[in-house]
């Protein structure tokens, strides 16, 4: 146990001296709250794993905050859509509003998810519960399937047989409220998807973006039946059909590439250059990234001098360590392994390599 409380005290006094020194020797500032995709996105000041965790948090409270005012606006839209159903019977606004249910509802697995994400590390899941929303973003995906499907096949219904619809300022002012509905919650879906780095929430706001289409596709039919030309519900779904397909290619990349560990190139140019700018380091080594919810894991090994003592190559590991965190946004654990100088250090493992 000395030893054990020897290192404590240790890393006690490192952090004391970092929080001590840290304005002095970075000159940088810490702002408060996230602005979105086109500002900075800064890493905290505590480099602790409580500190990590507090952020994770907060990105899964932001994300189920998000769910939450989406899936009241969404079914707010829902619900006067389906009183003007009522009044209509505008079947492709029926189509409509059952598609903006589903997409309420979509709501469901991404909530699952940000909740399962709050869980710790633990045993047998080493790395925590983040890629629960790698999963539920395959969900999202299917969903946006399933909307390309119903509406491909209520359009190419309705072209065979067109329905009469009623009160067709009713129905055409319907879908702009769909439209607004679904476009106001995929943009914000949208911009706290990508301000927390959650693929599956910004897939979740593509799918509200075709649903604000289809909406405007309600308004485009009503408009042409209003002009005599009654197939004209069945010709525009079918254009939106084309555009919903258009954003599935787009959200069903941005999940795969999660599930495949793809990252930024940029990403990765940046943190090698903070690893060599750091004092003491030679070169860089191996480098490996990747996304585990919406926070980013690294893992890299940095050339060091070989005749340096094991604490000194140490202090050169952590001060790197302490430039990643501050300096590459969205990083909240890094791992870095310091590899001595020459070829003669590796020979015990060379053939496994």
């Amino acid at each position: 146990m000395g030893a054990l409380d020897a290192r404590r005290e240790q890393d006690d006094g490192h952090q004391h001296g970092h929080e001590h020194g840290h304005q002095k020797e970075h000159h940088h500032e810490h702002p408060t709250g996230l602005l979105g995709r086109f500002k900075e996105l800064v890493a905290p000041h505590s480099h602790d794993s409580a500190s990590s965790l507090d952020n994770e948090l907060e990105a899964s409270s932001r994300g189920l905050r998000a769910l939450t005012v989406s899936l009241v606006l969404l079914g707010l839209t829902a619900l006067v859509q389906a009183g003007v159903v009522l009044l209509t019977g505008s079947v492709a606004l029926l189509g409509d509003t059952l598609h903006n249910v589903a997409d309420a509802l979509t709501a469901v697995p991404l909530a699952i998810a940000f909740t399962l994400s709050r869980r710790p590390p633990n045993r047998r899941y080493t790395y925590g519960y983040g890629r629960s929303e790698d999963l539920a973003g395959i969900v999202v995906v299917l969903f946006i399937v399933a909307s390309a499907v119903l509406v491909a096949w209520e359009s190419a219904h309705r072209l065979v047989d067109p329905g009469e619809v009623k009160h067709l300022g009713a129905v055409a002012a319907a879908g702009v409220v769909g439209f607004l509905g679904n476009e106001v919650v995929a943009r914000y879906r949208m911009k706290v998807g990508r301000e927390i780095g959650s693929a599956a929430l910004v897939a979740d706001g593509l799918h509200a973006r075709t649903d604000a289409l289809t909406s405007l596709a309600v308004v485009a039919s009503a408009v042409g039946v209003w002009l005599g030309w009654d197939q004209a519900d069945p010709v525009v779904g079918l254009l939106i059909t084309l555009a919903i397909l258009k954003v599935l290619v787009e959200a069903g990349r941005q999940v795969y590439h999660r599930l495949m560990d793809a990252v930024d190139p940029s990403l990765v140019d940046e943190m090698e250059q903070v690893l060599r700018s750091t004092p003491g380091v030679r070169s860089v080594g191996e480098l490996h990234v990747r996304w585990i919810g919406h926070s980013l894991r690294a893992e890299c090994e940095v050339v060091v001098d070989a005749s340096i003592t094991l604490a000194e190559a140490h202090a050169i590991a952590l001060e790197a360590e302490h430039r990643m965190l501050h300096q590459v946004r969205r990083l909240s654990s890094v791992f870095i392994h310091a590899d001595p100088e020459g070829p003669e250090h590796h020979a015990l493992t060379a053939h496994h390599l």
